[in-house]
């Protein structure tokens, strides 16, 4: 029998979708219960635990699908690396959890994570090898795909904030708005906590893309560079807005969205058009 790590992808992956579901329903069901976020119970303790392990098998995963191409080269295809960036996006707020009121932000991450991953499993995709084993090129890949983890964590935290100043504006605070997400203030200060360091990461992946890449004008790579410097540009003017003038609340969610926005197209629109049209592999 064939026990070798690529083999073993669609058994520990399929697990990872079941535990990723397993962990939605028992947050769905601690909702219900009208228990609050960072509340202890079994229901919570059960989620987080199912939710590990379902991070762990995704990552046996992950590094069947990466790891075991050509020697010395990573298969980082446009399917693969959306589902590294839930993998990480989900450890990040599965960690946060476990310091602040956070869990049922799970709630949004976790069925996305699983869509992914899914969509890495059933959907044939073109094998793009990135060299691998080259430390400043996978430097590079490491802050890169953690700095975009991040930057959409904040994305999806805009999107909560805007959710919720909604509500409150409607004058139609109570329900399941607020029984299932944590406070404003946190949604907000968690917000700005993942731009923040988002940012640093996304400006260290520039550095070293500057450095450590042949040519980073270079045709194939000219419209994730380009996306990539505007992406900069937007969450800098957000960050320098929210130190110099208190920015915050919906002009905050604007300048959140259009430099994730650029993001997106910088990394995986260019992805997709290179390697579905093109056929052309991108790190």
């Amino acid at each position: 029998m064939d026990f070798t790590p690529s083999s073993l992808v669609p058994y520990a992956g399929s697990l990872a979708l079941l535990l990723y579901l397993t962990s939605t329903v028992l947050l769905i069901l601690r909702v219900r219960r009208g228990q609050t976020p960072g509340e202890s119970s079994p229901l919570r303790s059960t989620a987080l635990a199912s939710a590990s392990l379902a991070l762990i098998l995704h990552l046996l995963t992950l590094y069947g699908s990466l790891c075991c191409g050509m020697a010395g080269h990573m298969n980082l295809n446009v399917l693969n690396a959306l589902s590294l960036v839930g993998w990480l996006s989900t450890l990040l707020i599965l960690l946060a959890s476990l310091r602040q009121p956070v869990e049922n932000l799970e709630l949004l991450i976790m069925p996305l994570t699983a869509f992914a991953l899914a969509l890495q499993l059933l959907i044939p995709s073109p094998s793009m090898a990135v060299r691998a084993n080259l430390p400043g090129l996978d430097i590079h890949i490491l802050v890169s795909l953690l700095a975009y983890s991040l930057l959409t964590l904040g994305a999806l935290q805009a999107g909560l904030l805007a959710w919720q100043h909604n509500a409150l504006h409607s004058r139609q605070p109570g329900g399941l708005t607020w029984r299932l997400l944590p406070p404003m203030e946190s949604v907000e200060r968690l917000m700005f906590q993942f731009i923040g360091v988002g940012f640093a990461l996304l400006t260290l992946a520039l550095l070293t893309g500057f450095v450590f890449l042949e040519d980073v004008f270079a045709q194939h790579l000219l419209h994730k560079t380009v996306l990539s410097m505007i992406a900069w540009l937007i969450f800098a003017g957000l960050l320098l807005g929210r130190f110099a003038w208190g920015w915050r609340g919906r002009t905050a969610v604007r300048w959140t969205t259009a430099g994730f926005v650029a993001l997106l197209l910088a990394y995986f629109g260019t992805k997709i058009v290179l390697e579905w049209v093109l056929g052309i592999g991108l790190d």
